[in-house]
C-alpha cells in the first residue's frame, strides 16, 4: 500500500471524528497537534459521548498488536512465579536469577513515565508538571470536566454514595486472614515506611504533597524539614536524641525534641515520643519500628565512629543515614515485596544489575500510588499480645505499651498474628472504614480515570463485566445497579473489589500496577546509581556489608538483649519455631 494512499485514508478516517468541546476528547491514535494520551499504549482519552471513531496508524497498530499478541497473559506468568517451586529452587542458584531480576526491573520501571508528566493542575505537559515538587505526579490525565459523566462518557450522571460504597462493599463482615500469612509485623512495617513519601498536604489539598524527598530518604525518621532533623539530633557522633526507659533506648519525649506530635491534648508532653513522622504516636507498631530504626541509626554511628575515629557528628549522621537508606530498600525488595508476591522466584536488591540499562535515577511519588497503597483490610479487629487482647479504642493511642511490654514482646506478638487480605472486598475494620471512604471521595476530586483505563495503561485487559471483575454475582449485580457501566468503575473500588489470585493477598491490578511505582521508586533511589553505589559512600566496606547483607531479623536482632520470632510471615505450625529464632552474628 502505497504512503500517499495511506494517508488519504487516514485523511477520511479523521473527517468522520464527531466533534467534541474539549481537547482531549479529540487526542487521535498518531502523534498530532493535540497529544492527549490516557496510555503509551495506543489508548487514548476521550469525553465524545457516544461512539467515537480514531485515526489508527497502520505500522504503530501493527506493533501494538504483536506486543500485546506475544505478551504473556499476566495471570499465567503469576501462575508460573507462583508454582513449581523445585524449577525455582534450581533458578535461584544460577546466573537466570540475575537476568530475571534485570527483566523484571526494567519492564516494571518503564511503565512509570519519567520525567514525569502531569499532575492535579496540568493535563498536558508542562514546565510546571516537572519542576514544582509539591504536586504528586500522576500518570493519567483527570477526566475532563465537562464531559457527559463523572467518568468520561460510561456510567450514570452521579456516582454512587462513597459511604455507601464502604458500607456495602468494604466493610468486614468477618475477618479473612490473608492466605498467603502475612502478619501485623509486615502491616505495621507498611505504614511504617510508607510514610516517608505518602504525607498528602492538608492545607493545599490532595493533589498536593509535603515530602518533597519524592522517595525513600528516610524522612520518617529524621524528619521532612532541616528545623525538625535539627531538633531530633543529638549533635555527638551523628546520633538521634534519645531516652534510656527501663535500661532500653527509646525516642527522646517531646520535652526533650521539641518537634510537632499528633497526640490526644490528654497525653502529655513527657509521655509522647518525638520522632521524624508526627503520626507516628497513633499506633504502637509505628512506634516500635520508629524505635528500631532509633536504635540501628545510633549502632551504625557507634560502628562508624570505630571505623573513622576523626570524622565529625555532620560526617558521621549522613553517611549513617546512607546506610540506612540502603537498609531499608533491602529489606523491602527481598522481604517485604517478596512476601507479596508469592513469588518462588528469590528477589534480589543488586543496583548493579541496571548499570548498563537506560535508568533514571530520580522518582516522583504519583497519586494514584498513594490512592493504590491504602491497604487498610490489613488490619485485624483487634491486637494480640501475649494472652492479653486490646480493642482498637485500647490500642490506639495507647503510650504505655511500647515501654511496657519491650521491642522483643511486640515484635513476636506482631510477628505471629495473621493480617487481613487486601482484595476481594469486605474485609475492613468499622474503625478505619471512613478511611477509605475518604479515598474514594479524593479520588473524584482529583477526577482519576476509570479503573479500566489504568488496566489498559499498564498492559492489562479491560474488564468487560462486574462479574469478571469481582469473580461472583451478589457484588457484581449491587455494583452494576450503582456504577452502571464497567468502564465507569472508580480507580481504588476497583483494586480492593477485584477477585484475589488464588490463595493470593489480592488481584491481578494491584500488582500490575502496583510493582511498577515500587521498583521505580526503590531503584531510582540515588543510591543505587553508579556514582553512589560504591563502599566510599557508606563510609568504606564495614558500612557497605551493613547494607549488602542487611535483613528484618538483623534489623531487630542486633538492637535487642534477646532475639524474638520475627518475620514478615506468620510461624509456620509445621516446623518446630524455636529452631529458627536464632540470634544473627554481630560480624559484618
Amino acid at each position: 500500500m502505497s504512503s500517499r494512499l495511506v494517508l488519504a485514508l487516514a485523511g477520511a478516517i479523521v473527517s468522520k471524528v464527531p466533534s467534541c468541546p474539549h481537547p482531549v476528547c479529540t487526542a487521535l491514535f498518531c502523534p498530532g497537534p493535540i497529544p492527549a494520551p490516557a496510555s503509551q499504549s495506543g489508548h487514548f482519552w476521550s469525553c465524545q459521548e457516544g461512539p467515537t471513531e480514531r485515526l489508527l496508524c497502520p505500522a504503530a497498530e501493527l506493533w501494538t498488536w504483536l506486543r500485546n499478541s506475544l505478551r504473556p497473559n499476566p495471570s499465567f506468568l503469576h501462575f508460573l512465579l507462583t508454582h513449581g517451586r523445585w524449577f525455582w529452587e534450581f533458578v535461584n542458584a544460577t546466573f537466570i536469577r540475575d537476568m530475571l531480576m534485570r527483566l523484571v526491573l526494567i519492564a516494571r520501571s518503564n511503565l512509570i513515565p519519567s520525567p514525569p508528566t502531569y499532575n492535579l493542575a496540568h493535563d498536558y505537559i508542562s514546565w510546571e508538571s516537572f519542576s514544582n515538587m509539591s504536586y504528586y505526579t500522576r500518570v493519567l490525565p483527570s477526566v475532563p470536566q465537562d464531559c457527559p459523566t463523572p467518568m468520561g462518557t460510561k456510567g450514570k450522571k452521579q456516582l454512587p454514595d462513597a459511604q455507601l460504597l464502604g458500607q456495602r462493599f468494604l466493610l468486614r463482615r468477618k475477618f479473612i486472614p490473608d492466605p498467603q500469612g502475612t502478619n501485623l509485623m509486615f502491616a505495621f512495617f507498611a505504614q511504617h515506611f510508607t510514610h516517608q513519601f505518602f504525607k498528602t498536604s492538608g492545607k493545599m489539598g490532595p493533589g498536593f504533597t509535603k515530602a518533597l524527598g519524592h522517595g525513600v530518604d528516610l524522612g520518617h525518621i529524621y524528619g521532612d524539614n532541616l528545623d525538625r532533623q535539627y531538633q531530633l539530633r543529638l549533635f555527638k557522633d551523628g546520633k538521634l536524641k534519645y531516652q534510656v526507659l527501663k535500661g532500653e533506648m527509646y525516642p527522646p519525649s517531646v520535652e526533650e525534641a521539641p518537634v510537632l506530635m499528633h497526640y490526644p491534648r490528654s497525653v502529655p508532653a513527657r509521655s509522647q515520643m518525638a520522632v521524624g513522622q508526627e503520626v507516628f504516636g497513633l499506633l504502637p507498631g509505628l512506634m516500635l519500628y520508629a524505635t528500631i530504626w532509633l536504635r540501628e541509626h545510633n549502632r551504625v554511628c557507634d560502628l562508624l565512629k570505630s571505623e573513622h575515629p576523626t570524622w565529625g557528628d555532620e560526617q558521621l549522621f549522613q553517611t549513617a543515614r546512607l546506610i540506612l537508606i540502603g537498609e531499608t530498600i533491602k529489606i523491602v525488595i527481598e522481604e517485604y515485596v517478596q512476601q507479596l508476591s508469592g513469588y518462588f522466584l528469590q528477589l534480589k536488591f543488586d543496583p548493579e544489575l541496571l548499570f548498563n540499562a537506560q535508568f533514571q535515577y530520580r522518582n516522583r511519588i504519583a497519586m494514584e500510588f498513594n490512592q493504590l497503597y491504602h491497604w487498610h483490610p490489613l488490619m485485624p479487629s483487634s491486637f494480640q499480645v501475649g494472652p492479653q487482647e486490646y480493642t482498637y479504642e485500647q490500642f490506639l493511642f495507647n503510650t504505655s505499651m511500647l515501654v511496657d511490654y519491650g521491642v522483643e514482646t511486640l515484635v513476636d506478638a506482631f510477628s505471629r498474628q495473621s493480617a487481613g487480605r487486601i482484595g476481594g472486598g469486605r474485609n475492613m475494620d468499622p474503625h478505619i472504614l471512613h478511611v477509605a471512604v475518604e479515598v474514594i471521595k479524593e479520588s473524584r476530586e482529583l477526577r482519576l480515570q476509570p479503573f479500566n483505563e489504568y488496566r489498559k495503561r499498564f498492559g492489562m485487559k479491560p474488564y468487560t463485566s462486574f462479574q469478571e471483575l469481582t469473580g461472583e454475582k451478589e457484588m457484581a449485580a449491587e455494583l452494576q445497579e450503582l456504577y452502571g457501566d464497567i468502564d465507569a468503575l472508580e480507580f481504588y473500588p476497583g483494586l480492593l473489589l477485584e477477585k484475589c489470585h488464588p490463595n493470593s493477598i489480592f488481584g491481578e491490578s494491584m500488582i500490575e500496577i502496583g510493582a511498577p511505582f515500587s521498583l521505580k521508586g526503590l531503584l531510582g533511589n540515588p543510591i543505587c546509581s553508579p556514582e553512589y553505589w560504591k563502599p566510599s559512600t557508606f563510609g568504606g566496606e564495614t558500612g557497605f556489608n551493613i547494607v549488602k547483607t542487611a535483613t528484618l531479623k538483623k534489623l531487630v536482632c542486633l538492637n535487642t538483649k534477646t532475639c524474638p520470632y520475627v518475620s514478615f510471615h506468620t510461624p509456620d505450625p509445621h516446623q518446630d519455631e524455636r529452631s529458627g529464632v536464632e540470634r544473627p552474628p554481630t560480624e559484618l
